[in-house]
């Protein structure tokens, strides 16, 4: 019996002697608690340094969309500058052409309001030579007056191209058909129908003593340059050389030979 009893407290004093050992905390326990912490804190650094690639991404993105529109609008300027020039160089070609061609109509304009009456009385020699054939009817020179007056005062190109193939129609033998052509083929000139104006200007080098001429001829050779054919602009340039070396054509045509 008393065996027994001492086995009894032999257990009673290794349960409470093992007591607090079961109840403390497992080391195992802090090992892990240690171990998920740091596994969110991994967690954590991971999704800072993805959110910075993203804006990092998306600032490139932006960036580049921007430089990109910067090329664009570049491009479209220097298209634009380029167009710019492009207009202002045929301003000014037309503005030239048309200064020449006012020049010439206001010594026309000039001729005509200064020929007297007297004149068309001129003699058969002189109608010979001029191609035509003078008259007083007021008709033929109201006619060919208004026909420039389109140019010089109305600024009717199109109008006086009209006017003067009807003034041709009407009076086909007028002192002033020389003329007619010759203001023909410098409207066809401004307007660049080139075709045309050959055919009128050659009509004014058929007259030979046409006070025209010289300038017809000069006009020839420009629009032979002006489609590239360089030799047959030298040819018309040298024949008005030729024939009127003092006049103020063949100054032109010194100057435009090449």
């Amino acid at each position: 019996m008393f065996s027994n009893l001492k086995r009894v407290v032999t257990l009673t004093l290794l349960a409470s002697a093992a007591g607090p050992v079961f109840a403390a905390p497992a080391p195992v326990s802090d090992l892990s608690g240690s171990n998920s912490a740091t596994t969110s804190s991994v967690r954590s650094n991971e999704t800072d340094v993805q959110r910075l690639e993203r804006l990092l991404e998306n600032r490139n993105r932006v960036q580049l969309q921007m430089q990109q529109q910067l090329d664009e609008m570049a491009l479209e300027i220097s298209e634009l500058r380029g167009q710019l020039e492009k207009n202002n160089y045929d301003m000014q070609q037309m503005l030239q052409r048309q200064r020449e061609l006012f020049i010439e109509l206001d010594k026309v304009r000039g001729q005509v309001s200064a020929a007297p009456v007297a004149a068309v009385k001129a003699d058969d020699a002189t109608k010979k030579s001029t191609g035509g054939t003078f008259s007083s009817n007021a008709d033929e020179q109201t006619a060919y007056q208004d026909a420039v007056d389109l140019i010089l005062k109305k600024r009717d190109y199109t109008g006086a191209i009209a006017a003067f193939q009807q003034f041709q129609k009407d009076y086909p033998d007028s002192s002033f058909t020389s003329n007619s052509h010759y203001w023909l083929g410098q409207l066809y000139f401004a307007k660049k129908q080139d075709k045309e104006a050959v055919k009128s200007f050659a009509a004014v080098i058929s007259y030979k003593d046409s006070n025209k001429r010289a300038d017809a001829l000069v006009k020839l050779g420009d629009i032979a340059s002006r489609n590239n054919n360089a030799e047959q602009a030298n040819k018309y340039y040298q024949q008005v050389l030729s024939e009127y070396p003092d006049s103020a054509s063949a100054k032109l045509a010194k100057e435009r030979i090449k």
